[in-house]
């Protein structure tokens, strides 16, 4: 998130994907229709998920690296949040999600009837959108390891996409006002705009900022993934400055390849082999920034609940602020570092407007602290020594006297007796 929203920002790289790789170019798949698609880096894609699909009783690394008692402590589990997941609905099926997934608006429409897709929003034929809320707000389950890093928070589900891209910049505008009418205080948004001109800007690009603005006025905290074309530069709506836009992560801490990277990226999360729920029942195994940006909202939730009061910049900031970070200052590769879900909810600091820099060491900013130098032995050090040897040889001296004196009387003894 960086500060005030400005007015149509020019889209260098608007590159339109809901989980993965960049697509063909806009003529050829939008006829000039600015998109906001998908297209999965997945093994769903592959055909390696099947809904339902099994139970995972690892628990996936992305979580081995939380200590979940600490992250909940004092009943901090989302309990009371909602939070919106603009994607491809929701399957409200799935055990993890029973009953915590509130359905929304359906803005997708049978081209031949023009009237929204039947199922609501609670039917998910992708699984994306299923995904992206088990990874913010799954609930325990004895069958698995995996749960959401806010398992009491609800998920209110829009289903504004689908797997041919048919959503665009005017369903994605509804989609946030949609959500800021229900009055949630969450959105997750994993999927940027496809541009349908040469130049990388978009139609009602300046709508869309004015969307975002509307909901972090509310105080809503907006988390959208960067996009996975693995290139330096902006994508939207993750650019817009009242947008916490995350990247992926490995296991390393390092920028996974594909996510893309930019002045605009402000924290990195998880994206590989990131395991979730899926329509139906059970889990699948995913990669991309689509499923690194809920692994912030459920954080942002988790802090909402905490701090119910807080602005939404103040929110990102606690965020960005508590980041693991490999250097002491942000970076276009992975923003102000790797989220730390439990820094971020148990730290006591105030509220900031902004994250700054950690402290700069006295090496860092060339200023070292002076040293005597000293060559050899000093002479404290060397009377040291002498009193030593002194001791040493005065105690060794009374040892070598008493023996001898035992020796010399034993040896009278004899004598006399004989």
């Amino acid at each position: 998130m960086r500060g005030a929203i400005r007015p149509a920002v020019s889209a260098a790289a608007a590159l339109g994907v809901l989980a993965g790789v960049a697509a063909a170019p806009a003529s050829a798949a939008s006829g000039g229709r600015d998109e906001v698609r998908w297209s999965p880096l997945s093994p769903a894609a592959a055909g390696e998920c099947t809904f339902p699909s099994k139970n995972v009783a690892a628990v996936p690394w992305a979580l081995q690296r939380v200590v979940l008692d600490q992250l909940w402590r004092g009943g901090i589990t989302g309990k009371g949040v909602t939070v919106a997941v603009i994607d491809t609905g929701v399957d409200a099926t799935n055990p993890q999600l029973q009953g915590k997934v509130k359905a929304g608006p359906v803005l997708l429409t049978d081209p031949q009837t023009k009237k929204a897709l039947p199922g609501g929003s609670t039917l998910d034929p992708v699984g994306h959108g299923t995904k992206v809320a088990g990874i913010i707000a799954a609930r325990p389950s004895p069958a698995t390891g995996f749960v959401g890093l806010a398992p009491d928070a609800e998920i209110l589900a829009i289903r504004q996409n689908d797997s041919e891209g048919s959503g665009d910049v005017g369903t994605l505008i509804q989609a946030i006002d949609a959500a800021v009418a229900q009055h949630v205080q969450v959105i997750n948004i994993s999927q940027d705009v496809r541009a349908s001109s040469a130049s990388g800007a978009f139609a009602d690009q300046g709508k869309l900022a004015d969307a975002i603005h509307r909901a972090a006025s509310q105080g809503i905290v907006v988390v959208a993934s960067s996009g996975n074309d693995g290139k330096q530069g902006d994508t939207f709506p993750a650019a817009f400055p009242e947008v916490i836009a995350v990247g992926a992560s490995d296991r390393n801490n390092e920028r996974a390849s594909f996510s893309q990277y930019g002045s605009f990226v402000d924290v990195a999360a998880p994206g590989v082999d990131m395991l979730s729920t899926v329509p139906r029942g059970g889990q699948c195994v995913d990669n991309g920034t689509s499923f690194s940006a809920p692994y912030v909202a459920g954080v942002a939730a988790l802090l909402r609940q905490k701090y119910p009061r807080w602005p939404a910049a103040a929110i990102a900031a606690r965020i960005e602020q508590t980041a693991q970070r490999n250097r002491r200052d942000r970076d276009d590769f992975t923003g102000w570092g790797v989220v730390d879900p439990v820094k971020a909810v148990t730290s006591d600091a105030p509220p900031a407007t902004a994250p700054a820099p950690d402290p700069q060491t006295a090496l860092a900013s060339g200023s070292l602290v002076a040293q005597p130098l000293t060559l050899g032995e000093t002479q404290a050090d060397r009377d040291r020594r002498t009193a030593t040897y002194v001791l040493g040889a005065g105690l060794l001296g009374v040892v070598l006297i008493g023996g001898g004196s035992v020796v010399l009387r034993d040896h009278r003894r004899r004598r006399t007796a004989g």
